[in-house]
């Protein structure tokens, strides 16, 4: 079956030319890479990926098939998906579909036959990029007009795109809750509902914009933070509703929660070069010397040195660029993680944190 042809175009003017499958159309976003080698269709679905092209640098994507039972919520988030060859073969007993006709009933643009190691390459050189991926307009100088038009990410609001509306419960039936949790959901992943069910908790999801009396009034033991995408500084909202809770309730927070914490702590947060995604980011626990491979997926990171002063310690740090990934505060009982520890498919060296979460709002001293 002969398929059309498409390209992405980034915001420097490069550009890469493939051919279409899933939908065909249009879409701006912002050019990532990720370097797992499974879990593309957690990757796919997550949230935080919210106005990103999402470029996988393993050679062969699509062999698995996609299911019913690995979305990491109730749609695929990307605006675009970019890969070297996707597979002609779907081999797996748990596979319901195919990626192709997955990313068509999702009207999500991808390309294949992208040089995917020249493209990530250029954005580790280069740094993440605004871009555009289409399949109907090939015209290069048409599309960078349109992409000159694009404001990016950086101090924009994507979390409203991705919160719920209404607050919900979430929980297992039959089954009985040693402790309630409230989750702030700024594009929560299902994963890490899952895992807090698994240690205990009922869980009670609320918008970001909820009120601190929103949160108090359903009796928690403790407060959930949780990933999404983009920039966590226009998200004033958020943060203000964290800034209230801080001693209330014990309080754990994931990537972006992870930034939310710090700065309703009085801390700053900054755009990184080309950011960290993927499935085997070591990061160093400083309170047992251990190291974790993690998985990761954040853009924005917390300058640690604004911390200074403010009553936190760091508990974890990334070993690739020594940028900061965990913190803990004390005295109002509150710690958070760059990193996934749900992460969904792997790895599970982190997931001990829901524990930890239990731990404290057990009262018991934790990164003791």
């Amino acid at each position: 079956m002969k398929q059309n042809r498409g390209v992405v175009v980034l915001e420097d003017g490069t550009h890469f030319h493939g051919y279409s499958f899933g939908a065909e159309g249009e879409r701006l976003g912002e050019v990532v890479f990720n370097t797992s080698m499974t879990g593309y269709q957690e990757i796919l679905t997550d949230p935080s990926y919210k106005e990103q092209i999402v470029t996988m640098t393993y050679p062969l994507i699509g062999n698995y098939g996609v299911n019913s039972q690995d979305v990491e919520s109730s749609k695929v988030q990307v605006e675009g998906f970019l890969v070297r060859e996707k597979s002609r073969i779907v081999s797996n007993y748990r596979a319901e579909d195919s990626l192709d006709s997955y990313l068509k009933k999702y009207n999500i643009v991808a390309l294949e036959g992208i040089d995917t190691r020249a493209l990530t390459r250029h954005i580790r050189l280069q740094g993440a990029m605004k871009g555009i991926i289409s399949t109907v307009d090939l015209d290069i100088n048409r599309l960078k007009k349109k992409l000159s038009e694009y404001p990016g990410l950086v101090g924009r609001d994507i979390v409203k795109n991705v919160a719920p509306k209404e607050p919900y419960v979430w929980k297992e039936e039959g089954k009985s809750y040693r402790k309630k949790v409230v989750a702030i959901d700024c594009g929560i992943k299902f994963n890490i509902l899952r895992l807090l069910n698994r240690v205990g908790c009922e869980v009670v999801v609320v918008p970001p914009w909820s009120t601190k009396k929103d949160v108090l009034s359903h009796n928690p033991d403790g407060v959930f933070i949780s990933n999404g995408p983009g920039d966590p500084a226009p998200l004033t909202y958020a943060i203000e509703l964290v800034a209230s809770l801080l001693g209330e309730v014990p309080i754990f927070g994931i990537c972006l929660g992870h930034q939310i914490l710090a700065l309703a702590l009085g801390g700053k947060t900054y755009k990184l070069k080309f950011g960290h995604r993927g499935a085997n980011q070591p990061v160093k626990n400083l309170t047992t010397g251990r190291v974790e491979i993690t998985s990761q997926n954040h853009g924005f990171a917390v300058d640690k040195d604004s911390l200074k002063g403010k009553g936190v310690s760091v508990t974890h740090i990334n070993l690739n660029d020594n940028t900061l990934e965990g913190m803990y505060h004390k005295k109002h009982r509150a710690f958070s993680v760059q990193y996934h520890p749900e992460a969904s498919p792997g790895p599970h060296d982190a997931e001990y944190l829901f524990e930890l979460f239990v731990k404290l709002m057990d009262g018991e001293e934790i990164f003791a």
